[in-house]
């Protein structure tokens, strides 16, 4: 299932400087960003082989997990915690704050085959 890691980050009177430094259970082959949804969702499938990391950059956002046996919600607020979306998780994005930007990092290339639309009945 879904799962939360809690990003190192350092605070001086500079700012925060947040580390993604082997605390990813896969390399990275792709990222992304969304912006701009509004009221809109996003997602809404599930991937035969690839593994996300989800982070909250700006805003908030929800995030709905169904992994074909148990459901759940999870907010996204804070730029230092990252959720890892397992192979097979149907997930889908909603509720986000005006200014939001969702930041992805994938185990693999963009490839169409490895979608799957339906979600689980």
């Amino acid at each position: 299932m879904a799962y939360l890691i809690n990003l190192n980050n350092y605070t001086d009177e500079r700012g925060t400087l947040t580390v993604i430094d082997q605390v990813l259970p896969f390399e990275i082959k792709r990222s992304y960003y969304i912006t701009g949804v509004n009221h809109l969702t996003r997602g809404g499938h599930r991937h035969k082989v690839l593994v996300e990391a989800i982070i909250c950059m700006c805003g908030s956002f929800n995030v709905g997990i169904d992994d074909g046996v148990k459901k759940q919600e999870i907010l996204l607020d804070n730029p230092h915690k990252c959720l890892i979306v397992e192979v097979g998780e149907w997930h889908n994005f909603y509720n986000f704050s005006p200014g939001a930007i969702l930041v992805s990092f994938a185990s693999t290339n963009y490839d169409k085959s490895d979608y799957i639309h339906e979600p689980y009945s």
